[in-house]
């Protein structure tokens, strides 16, 4: 397929509600997305996300800004005359056509040759394991293969770029995880530029090459899976990407690339980020996996304990605020209870200044 570049210049879009009042629902997103990248939008509802996703799409106009799809300038195009297909959240399938008609329904419009539509129904379905659905309706398939025909659909089309609004939030969690595997495996085959929009963090951090962390209409951060999560930019980002722990320590000493921090009187050596002075105060992350277990720089009364089979949660009171512990493979290790003391330590090597 012909992925192609995305990118997105001073992005803005204002809406004007029924009293008159403006809301900037994105603003000033600047974005370079690379041919046959997988990129997440993320973000809470109201972040901007599925906005710039159908700025994209040709589904609202910005107020201001550009898009380029390839080379193109394409924010006047209507969304027929751009090189974009998207799937829905809801399938969007036609109850009355069976699977064969509804993943060929575009090429139809088209006028195609009869001959080329065939083969090319017979290899998109063959690439999506689908080769026994052709002649079922919408209604004889579970949600799942029902999604796996939507995006079928849009393959088909064979667009520079395939959007995702959702996709997955109707199925089951089991089924979900399947499914996201399955389109970043396809996705893999096929080289397409892909952007998906969500609010599911495990979903982006499986599927993306590059996550978008946005608030408010602004981008927060973009990386990679592991950098966003383990060098978020600032508290929001650390909070939204997983669990995290967010402790308040003194620079000690100043080193090339290293700081020594006071956390509660314990010191450790960590990543320098920026320039820092002595005496300077730093939040510092730590997820509650990278807590170590069992070890005695610090003691703190356990205020919750879960077991939850492969690991076990604790919070604990530390210094007045609530610290959440995360022990893998928790059956090695003696459990300790509520008012319990738990010792435990930082991993070094895990410690963020935001």
């Amino acid at each position: 397929m012909n992925a192609k570049r995305v990118k997105f210049e001073n992005l803005t879009k204002i809406f004007v509600t029924d009293k008159n009042k403006q809301v900037k629902a994105v603003e000033n997103v600047n974005l370079d997305i690379n041919p046959g990248e997988f990129v997440c939008l993320l973000g809470p509802s109201g972040c901007g996300k599925t906005t710039t996703l159908r700025m994209l799409a040709g589904f609202e106009v910005p107020t201001e800004g550009k898009i380029f799809i390839g080379n193109e300038n394409v924010e006047r195009l209507t969304p027929d005359k751009r090189d974009t297909a998207m799937v829905f959240q809801n399938y969007a399938l036609f109850p009355h056509m069976n699977v064969f008609d509804n993943i060929s329904y575009g090429l139809r419009l088209q006028k195609l040759p009869k001959e080329e539509i065939n083969a090319r129904v017979k290899k998109i379905l063959s690439l999506m394991k689908m080769e026994e659905f052709a002649e079922r309706v919408p209604s004889q398939m579970s949600g799942g293969q029902q999604q796996r025909v939507s995006l079928a659909r849009a393959l088909i089309m064979e667009p520079g770029v395939l959007l995702f609004d959702e996709p997955l939030s109707n199925l089951d969690a089991k089924l979900r995880i399947h499914m996201r595997d399955e389109i970043r495996k396809i996705q893999q085959e096929v080289g397409i530029t892909s952007i998906y929009v969500t609010h599911d963090q495990s979903e982006a951090m499986g599927l993306s090459d590059k996550i978008v962390i946005m608030k408010d209409g602004l981008i927060e951060q973009v990386g990679s899976p592991d950098e966003i999560y383990q060098r978020p930019i600032n508290a929001f980002v650390a909070n939204f990407i997983g669990r995290a722990n967010i402790i308040l320590a003194t620079v000690e000493e100043v080193k090339e690339s290293t700081l020594v921090i006071d956390v509660h009187g314990v010191k450790y050596e960590t990543a320098k980020t920026k320039p820092y002075n002595l005496g300077d105060k730093v939040n510092i992350v730590v997820r509650p996996e990278s807590i170590e277990f069992g070890k005695s720089d610090f003691e703190a009364k356990v205020t919750k304990s879960m077991f939850m089979g492969a690991h076990h949660e604790y919070e604990v009171n530390f210094f007045g605020q609530h610290l959440e512990i995360s022990v893998n493979n928790p059956m090695n290790k003696t459990m300790v209870k509520i008012n319990e003391n738990l010792k435990f330590a930082l991993d070094p090597n895990s410690i963020h200044i935001l």
